[in-house]
């Protein structure tokens, strides 16, 4: 183990996220995960480079972001001026009598509600920039190699500043088309409890994206919508997403709740984390699955708030299955919205609950292919993994024109 090694990480979708949240767009969610087969596709083209396998931080999911807006109706008053005509040709004005007011409605277009869409022939656009970490920590256990390995622990962990741009256009006032492009800036580390510390960075315009919105109920008491995305992850996958919103609105609330699928096409034969020798000559490998797909879905519920006529709040709890383990996480964002066409959001999101605490996967050993030799993955032992965690926060900028 004295060997400098080189993290290899690659991030196999969801967050969110949403995700998304609305982890906020939609998008992936986080988590990392990377690809691995006999013949994996690489940015390098001769041998596999691990290190570059990254892709925001864990699946997290994927969150779209979703669309975010509804009619809030708030009473206004307006005064009635009354005049009292004396007898006579004189005429005066009553001042002394009590003066009597109705209501009317005031519609405001919250551009940070979760059924956000624009209307037809305007454009929306959000603008997020968030900060995420995943990390857990692992022990080798049942090792078959000779090297010193069996019991070692450490933590791994990613790091992810990003930016991600979703572009919606309104076709009608309730089906709109979306685009979604998102540049990473990962770093990617494992720090050993006994040997050095070994990291890797990945930068680039990672994620594309592409779908469509449909507002199929906005009335005074409910509004759904149906959603579906196609998601491509440079040398990672392609993911086809389905989301399903539906909300009741009390007062100056909308109460909702929300389920998205997700299907990956993983490039490769498995996915998980690796770590790669600095000779290139061989790479020990986490395989969450081994498989070409997997599967996500997330349920939850949330609440869309005005808490006066600029600012919101928006709180949501998601639960996920997302392939080989099982999250709950909370998410929040406050709002302020100054006019008819821009808002700024605030959000912050974690995982509070994960079913990888104490999971054992299988540790493989990876020798990268060498040209007419098929070398493939060859078990070695476990790993054991423990506190499991997510966190994002991040701002949204939201323009509607």
């Amino acid at each position: 183990m004295k060997k400098q090694l080189a993290l290899l990480v690659g991030a196999v979708a969801i967050a969110g996220a949403i995700p998304a949240g609305a982890e906020t767009n939609w998008g992936t969610r986080a988590g990392s995960s990377a690809t691995v087969s006999s013949n994996p596709a690489t940015r390098t083209r001769q041998s596999v480079d691990y290190a570059k396998y990254q892709t925001r931080s864990n699946t997290a999911t994927y969150t779209r972001q979703d669309g975010k807006n509804i009619y809030y109706t708030q009473p206004s008053n307006r005064s009635a001026l009354y005049k009292q005509y004396a007898s006579g040709n004189s005429q005066s004005v009553r001042t002394s009598r009590s003066e009597t007011t109705r209501s009317e409605l005031k519609r405001k277009y919250y551009l940070a509600h979760p059924f956000y869409q624009p209307l037809k022939g305007n454009f929306g656009s959000v603008t997020d920039l968030s900060y995420a970490t995943n990390m857990y920590d692992f022990t080798l256990h049942d090792i078959s190699i000779v090297g010193g390995i069996e019991g070692q622990k450490g933590t791994w962990k990613n790091t992810q500043l990003s930016i991600k741009e979703d572009f919606s256009y309104g076709i009608t006032d309730k089906i709109a088309l979306v685009g979604m492009l998102r540049y990473e800036m990962n770093e990617n580390k494992v720090d050993w409890k006994a040997f050095e510390a070994d990291k890797s960075d990945d930068n680039g315009l990672n994620v594309f994206g592409i779908g469509a919105q449909f507002r199929m109920v906005d009335n005074a008491d409910w509004i759904s919508e149906a959603a579906a995305y196609f998601e491509h992850q440079k040398d990672i996958a392609n993911s086809y997403i389905l989301e399903l919103k539906a909300g009741y609105k009390v007062s100056r609330s909308t109460i909702y709740g929300l389920l998205r699928g997700q299907y990956l096409d993983i490039d490769g034969d498995a996915y998980g984390n690796g770590i790669e020798a600095s000779d290139s000559s061989y790479a020990m490998f986490l395989a969450y699955e081994l498989d070409n797909k997997a599967f996500y879905v997330e349920g939850g519920i949330g609440v869309f708030s005005v808490l006066d006529e600029d600012w919101t709040l928006n709180v949501e709890g998601i639960f996920g299955h997302y392939d080989w383990h099982d999250q709950f996480a909370i998410k929040a964002e406050i709002g302020w919205q100054p006019n008819d066409w821009i808002a700024l959001g605030l959000y912050g999101r974690a995982s509070l609950y994960d079913s990888a605490e104490d999971k054992d996967k299988d540790l493989y050993w990876y020798q990268p292919s060498i040209p007419g030799v098929d070398a493939g993955l060859t078990k070695i032992g476990k790993m054991n993994l423990s506190n499991n965690q997510e966190m994002s926060v991040g701002m949204r900028v939201v323009f509607q024109f």
